[in-house]
């Protein structure tokens, strides 16, 4: 999955809190990573995400992320639902 294909969708969800109830409540198809977010932040997402077998794309920046998301601010994670 690509980051264009994040707009396409109805169902995401925006930071790292969402995701990770996403995540956990197996809902997640592919989660999206800023390279450039705080890694200890981020890295529960992530281990959680390999636990759970859900995709994880990387993105360059938090200002991308939220671009893609259409919303103002950065992102540090995202999460399309199934």
């Amino acid at each position: 999955m690509q980051l264009n294909d994040l707009a396409k969708h109805s169902k995401i969800n925006v930071g790292v809190k969402q995701s990770t109830k996403a995540i956990k409540a197996d809902r997640a198809l592919t989660v999206f990573i800023a390279e450039d977010a705080d890694k200890i932040l981020v890295q529960k997402v992530i281990d959680l995400a390999q636990e759970k077998l859900v995709e994880i794309v990387y993105v360059n920046s938090m200002k991308e992320l939220g671009r893609a998301c259409n919303i103002d601010v950065g992102a540090a994670t995202a999460v399309i639902e199934k």
